[in-house]
Parts: C-alpha cells; structure tokens; sequence
C-alpha cells in the first residue's frame, strides 16, 4: 500500500516542474555571483586574471591602500571618495524622481479612465530608446553649446555658457532623467488603488492640504513610494554608462570604478570585492524593503 498523502504528491510534481527553472536560476544568477565571490578571495595575477592562492588583498584594497616605497597603510582615500559620490547620488537621484514622480503619478491617476493609457503611454515611451542614446540626448541639452546654455544666453540670463557637463550635478540630472519613470509606474499603481473619499474627509474634520497629504495620503500610498525607491535607487548606485558619459572620467561612481579594475587596473580581484560590496548593499536595500513591505499588512 502506497503512504504518499496527496498533498505530499503535489508538493513533489511541484518541486519537479519548477526544477528547469531553478537549475537556470543557479547556473545563470547564482553561478557568475559565486565566481565573483571566489575571485574577490584569490591573488591577483602578474597581468591579468587570478591566481588560485587565497589571499585577503582584494578586499584589505576596498578601504585601506600601502605605500610603494615603505608600505605603509592608509585609508584608501579614492576609494571612499567614489563611495560616497555613488550613494550621494543614488539618494540624491531618489529624491528627486520622488519629487517629480508623485505630481506626475498623481495627475495620471487623476485623469479620466480613457485618457490615463495615454499618459502612459508618454511615461513608458523613453524605454523604447537605448539607454545610451537616451544619455547621449541629455548631453546635447546640457553641453556649453547645447540646448540650455544656447537659451539662456538667447535670454539674456548669462553672459556665457555653464560647464555643467563632466559635473557631478550632469551626472545627477541624466541618472534622474533615465530612471523617473521607474519612480512614476509603482507610484501610479499605489494612487491607482487610491479611495479619494478619504481625502474628503480629511477636509469634512477640518485638516489643512499638508496634513492631509502627510496623515493620509503619503501613509496609504506608502507601498508604491518603498517600491519606486528601492527601483530607482538600486540601478543608480550601480549605474555605468550615465556617470561614464556625462560625468567623464574624473567623476567615476562604483560601477565605472568595478570596470576599471577589470580593464586597465587589471586587479580582478579587486574589482571582485567592489563587485560584492555593491551586491551586500543592494541585498541590505532589498531586506530592508521587504520589511516596510511587511509592516503594510495583507493591504500593503
């Protein structure tokens, strides 16, 4: 007599169909990140690549650097300097989209049923283009001779042109340009759901607009601002090709520091343990998503 429950059954046809699909996830997801992980803990090779001898360097370079000449240690200055530029624009780049975002979404979901697709349609639009042409069209907008600077002058507001290109501030407004729409789809879900009767009684028991967007409408659409923030931020803080472009070669943030390693530096490991420490921050992002998630309740 067979003991398998039914139940017991499903759980392992379950397992066995989804077995093509986790077998891809590990080769494909999982596999390249554990390559990473071991080469981060090798010795670095006489002119490329590793050898296979365990050693600590890759990561002691993260944070500390020696001298050449009496091999002292000191804080890798460079380093935290490319940090610290890559977090400060990521958060900076949240905010901003978060500013523009929540008008934006908010008007959207707003519109009649009919006219919202268009909307849409206008948001979703940029990401029918490369994300290199798209940065390459921000760069024509901001140049010395470009679109800003020639209306301004036309204008009479300055008298000659602003370097804003190869600035941190360009590479903050390209970033925040490529990933605004990513900050206006989940806000637009959240308002979507809505129940703008609440609203109404906010106003009915005598609340100003700023209580009423801080009491109830920021509190409900919450989901919707965690979810575009951990979308915007985590790209930003691994973004390549905009600081690449529009930052140039002074204003490197971690992913153009990561290729760098791997390219010219030819220090693999290294660029291993920059790679690591950058996925230890996304997981770090992502935990603590999940939990404000969780926080929301079944509704969130």
């Amino acid at each position: 007599m067979s003991t398998k429950t039914p139940g017991r059954s499903k759980g392992l046809n379950g397992w066995l169909l989804s077995t093509p699909a986790l077998v891809l996830l590990v080769l494909a997801a999982s596999g390249p990140l554990i390559i990473v992980a071991i080469y981060s803990v090798l010795e670095k090779g006489d002119y490329s690549g590793v050898r296979w001898i365990l050693s600590g360097d890759g990561w002691f370079g993260v944070l500390f650097q020696r001298d050449i000449f009496d091999q002292t240690v000191s804080l890798a200055d460079a380093n935290l300097t490319i940090f610290w530029r890559s977090v400060k624009l990521s958060i900076m780049t949240t905010l901003i989209t978060f500013a523009f975002g929540l008008p934006t979404a908010w008007f959207i979901a707003t519109r009649p049923p009919k006219a919202r697709a268009f909307w849409l349609f206008l948001i979703t639009i940029p990401f029918w283009t490369n994300l290199l042409i798209r940065t390459f069209a921000i760069m024509e907008v901001i140049r010395n001779q470009g679109i800003l600077n020639t209306a301004l002058i036309h204008f009479g507001l300055i008298s000659e042109p602003i370097q804003i290109l190869y600035t941190d501030t360009a590479v903050l407004i390209g970033m925040t340009y490529v990933y605004l729409p990513l900050m206006v789809l989940p806000l637009y879900a959240a308002i979507d759901r809505f129940d703008f009767k609440l609203i109404e009684a906010g106003y009915d028991l005598y609340a100003t607009r700023w209580q009423v967007l801080r009491g109830v409408i920021l509190p409900i659409i919450k989901p919707g601002i965690i979810a575009g923030s951990i979308l915007v931020f985590i790209p930003s803080l691994g973004a390549y090709v905009t600081p690449r472009v529009l930052g140039g070669g002074k204003n490197m943030m971690i992913g153009n520091f990561i290729e760098l390693q791997f390219g010219q530096g030819q220090n693999w490991p290294l660029g291993a343990a920059l790679s690591t420490v950058l996925l230890l921050i996304v997981l770090v992002s992502l935990v603590v998503y999940t939990k404000a998630s969780t926080r929301e309740g079944p509704h969130g």
